[in-house]
């Protein structure tokens, strides 16, 4: 695994203990890591505050543009309709995701935005890096909150 997919992973770690669904996000430009972070709907209130958001407009404001072209976008988790739209107004080069998200996921699942017509940039994507590791952390996170801890029917 890549070491900026470990940093997404490590993202997504952080927004589990702050008790956010387990999603991190690093956004690479010239090789350095110039944006990162995990999802914060809860604690900012803001339902559009997922990682892919919250790093997409971090790296936009740092290098002061709308547009992150030559930029790659690493998150753990199959973006939904909304970051695949981010991503691709924000003209992200490639994206590299961890787990699928066949309920949400927007890229190889559900509307699948990149390949719909109406869609004016598609990155490169790259499905699969660090996706037992991505798929476990959110497995253990929600786990842990069904009232059975996880175990259905059990006595």
């Amino acid at each position: 695994m890549s070491a900026f997919m470990q940093a997404a992973l490590e993202e997504a770690e952080a927004a589990a203990a702050r008790g956010e669904v387990p999603v991190g996000a690093v956004i690479v430009c010239d090789g350095a890591i110039v944006a990162r972070d995990g999802n914060r709907t809860l604690e900012l209130a803001d339902p559009t505050a997922h990682a892919e958001m919250l790093a997409i407009r971090a790296a936009c404001l740092r290098r002061g543009s709308e547009r992150l072209a030559g930029c790659d976008l690493y998150v753990t988790l199959e973006p939904c309709p909304m970051c695949a739209a981010a991503i691709s107004f924000a003209r992200i080069r490639r994206l590299y995701y961890g787990a699928d998200d066949p309920k949400g996921g927007a890229v190889e699942h559900g509307v699948r935005f990149f390949g719909d017509p109406t869609c004016h940039h598609a990155p490169d994507v790259y499905s699969g890096m660090g996706a037992g590791a991505a798929a476990r952390l959110l497995r253990d996170f929600f786990a842990a909150r069904r009232p059975s801890g996880g175990r259905e029917g059990a006595a």
